[in-house]
């Protein structure tokens, strides 16, 4: 099976603009491609890692990857998938997060000569002289159809800076500047950047009189969309400082039974040889496949001993052996509210309080009713049905 047809059997092509030209590209590793991150916080999360493991499948069946930081873009915000605006970031802030990201990234993508490249937009937005860019890029937009696209439709009614307008442009422009400058042909993204994707071919085919392309991936979980990688708590992240291996681990073994093989198709390396045959497994099965989602997907960002590490966290937690995860706390932390903040496990007195009072909060085996419920060291609290932890006072 050729990397196209692949990528269609896993369910990750969602729109591409000629599929024939994109099919023949990607087949014969042809493909000199994009995908942007803007910087917008100090770790990547699980909403990039599906484009890092698209990059990563292409670029093994030799086609060549261009990643691309948004220290330009990140100035302004992308508007796509929000009601408000971003929160300006500060110059120095933004490239500390490039440089968190470029760090990560180097775990998934091989970069190097005739491999992987990595640039920042920055290196040539902060640059451009803007009646320039009015003239050479604003000519090419009408803005009847930039007001057509779905990233500012949903914008409209509560108000679109002219900030945020100019977003369009300038990813349109990085694909120009790309294509001028390293000779790159198409780019990928979240099917929700559609609108922003189609201006860069456009832009292309105007100014140069060349073709260029655009595919587009599904987003991933079931009625998730652009919530993936959410939880109570906040975004996954990459970071273990952030998310930590068992939280990571813990955030896929819970993924919802309905998504579990669209994740292990979308995200997984496995040969679909071996998922075709995990489909046919019976409906009694569904954990051993979350099992299989968890831990390959820990491996991939964390490596083979954190991984297996959270497999036996995991399942000390659901009865089945192993080391539970492990919170130390101060000896003055022995009842069971301030136990539960000081674990991280809710942020103040008044949410542990509420979740004692609507049963959502068990010690050892039993479930608290009383919020003075007296905690000892090596007591297991458990929130619900997914988090698990073993209190040491000290």
């Amino acid at each position: 099976m050729q990397i196209y047809e692949e990528l269609q059997r896993r369910g990750l092509v969602a729109q591409v603009t000629d599929e024939e030209e994109i099919k023949n590209l990607i087949n014969g590793g042809g493909a000199r491609f994009y995908i942007g991150f803007d910087p917008t916080a100090d770790s990547l999360h699980v909403g990039h890692f599906m484009a890092l493991c698209l990059m990563k499948r292409l670029q093994m069946a030799g086609n060549k990857p261009v990643v691309l930081l948004g220290g330009g873009t990140g100035y302004i915000g992308d508007p796509t998938g929000r009601t408000d605006m971003r929160s300006m970031l500060t110059p120095e802030t933004i490239n500390a997060n490039c440089k968190a990201f470029k760090r990560q990234m180097e775990r998934f993508i091989e970069f190097g000569e005739d491999k992987a490249i990595i640039v920042n937009n920055a290196d040539w937005l902060l640059d451009l002289n803007y009646i320039r860019l009015l003239r050479e890029v604003g000519a090419c937009f009408t803005v009847n159809n930039m007001l057509r696209a779905e990233c500012y439709k949903q914008r409209m009614e509560k108000g679109l800076s002219f900030l945020e307008f100019n977003y369009m442009i300038m990813q349109a422009y990085d694909f120009w500047h790309l294509n001028e400058k390293y000779g790159c042909n198409m780019q990928f993204g979240g099917d929700d950047q559609w609108s922003n994707m189609l201006a860069g071919t456009e832009l292309i085919r105007k100014k140069t009189g060349k073709d260029a392309y655009a595919m587009t991936i599904t987003l991933l979980l079931n009625s998730e969309g652009k919530k993936m990688g959410k939880t109570a708590k906040g975004a996954v992240w990459l970071d273990e400082n952030k998310t930590s291996p068992y939280d990571f681990y813990q955030y896929w073994r819970n993924v919802d039974d309905a998504d579990v093989m669209k994740c292990i198709k979308m995200l997984t390396f496995i040969p679909m040889e071996e998922i075709d045959e995990m489909e046919g497994w019976e409906a009694s099965r569904i954990n051993e496949k979350k099992e299989v989602l968890a831990l390959e997907l820990t491996k991939l960002v964390h490596g083979e001993e954190k991984a297996l590490k959270a497999q036996s966290m995991a399942r000390a937690a659901f009865g089945g052996g192993g080391d539970l995860p492990e919170k130390r706390i101060g000896a003055d932390c022995n009842t069971v509210i301030p136990a539960l903040v000081a674990a991280g496990i809710c942020s103040s007195n008044g949410e542990a309080r509420r979740l004692i009072q609507q049963g959502g909060v068990s010690l050892n085996e039993t479930k608290v009713t009383d919020i003075n419920a007296p905690v000892k060291s090596g007591d297991v609290i458990h929130k619900g049905k997914k988090v698990h932890i073993k209190i040491i006072l000290e």
